[in-house]
């Protein structure tokens, strides 16, 4: 049986967890100072999104055809930073991540494109930037993905981090955000963080778990209307276009509402 290739990024800044990259059957991942998956590339197709909850993170899509800026919070292996730039194209394309090594990896074996007028990758803390009133009002569509080496929660996942959250996106601001966490609390941690999005946002929905334990949520500043028919109609338009199965998130919404009501 093939076993995973070990590879090394080569560079390394101290203070900050190291990385390591492994490759498996054509498909490149990212972990931070464990076995953890913090993302991963299939190097046949750089530029598709390669896990299922990662995917799961762009169904805002069937919301929002036509964001103007949108906000990735955690870099991972630039998998969504990379897909808005490319799929987005009038779109501004903003990443924050804390770690500097995760940086220099995207850019070194993950393709993550140069910053330019429309794509910024920036070294910071997440809580400064949605704390920052310069930013406040300023995003479309903000996506959360917050990890450290250890994985076994979200990394901010306060009232007060979602809240700032809030601040950020315009009136009828999207936010997606994947809920993954150590089994044993794993509840209880979820709980948490929708009760936390529940006080700062309209209207919070989740699809059903995927593998690993990700689950994705997705908060409306404003509660949308929804009308399946045009959802599907949407999935279609965004399948044909993106290559992702976007069908799957409207039935994991149907869903929920059915167990809800």
């Amino acid at each position: 049986m093939s076993k995973p290739t070990d590879l090394y990024a080569t560079t390394q800044i101290a203070g900050y967890p190291e990385i390591s990259i492994s490759e498996f059957i054509g498909v490149r991942s990212l972990h931070l100072s464990s076995d953890a998956i913090q993302g991963s590339m299939r190097l046949a197709m750089p530029d598709q999104i390669e896990l299922e909850y990662v995917q799961q993170m762009m169904m805002w899509l069937l919301f929002n055809k036509t964001p103007q800026h949108i906000v990735q919070l955690g870099l991972g292996a630039a998998a969504l930073t990379k897909f808005c730039y490319r799929q987005c194209p009038h779109a501004q394309v903003t990443a924050i991540e804390l770690n500097p090594n995760v940086i220099a990896a995207c850019y070194q074996h993950f393709r993550l494109p140069p910053n330019d007028d429309r794509l910024h990758v920036v070294a910071m803390d997440a809580m400064t930037y949605v704390t920052d009133t310069a930013h406040h009002g300023k995003a479309d569509v903000m996506q959360v993905d917050l990890y450290d080496a250890a994985a076994e929660a979200p990394a901010l996942s306060s009232p007060e981090f979602y809240q700032a959250c809030a601040d950020c996106l315009t009136d009828d601001g999207i936010l997606t955000v994947n809920l993954f966490g150590n089994p044993e609390h794993y509840e209880a941690n979820c709980n948490a963080n929708l009760d936390a999005l529940n006080a700062a946002f309209d209207a919070v929905v989740w699809l059903p778990m995927v593998h690993d334990a990700n689950t994705v949520a997705i908060a409306f500043k404003q509660a949308p209307a929804v009308d399946f028919d045009v959802l599907y109609e949407r999935a279609t338009e965004i399948r044909l276009s993106m290559k992702l199965p976007a069908a799957k998130w409207v039935n994991g919404l149907k869903a929920w509402m059915q167990d809800t009501q």
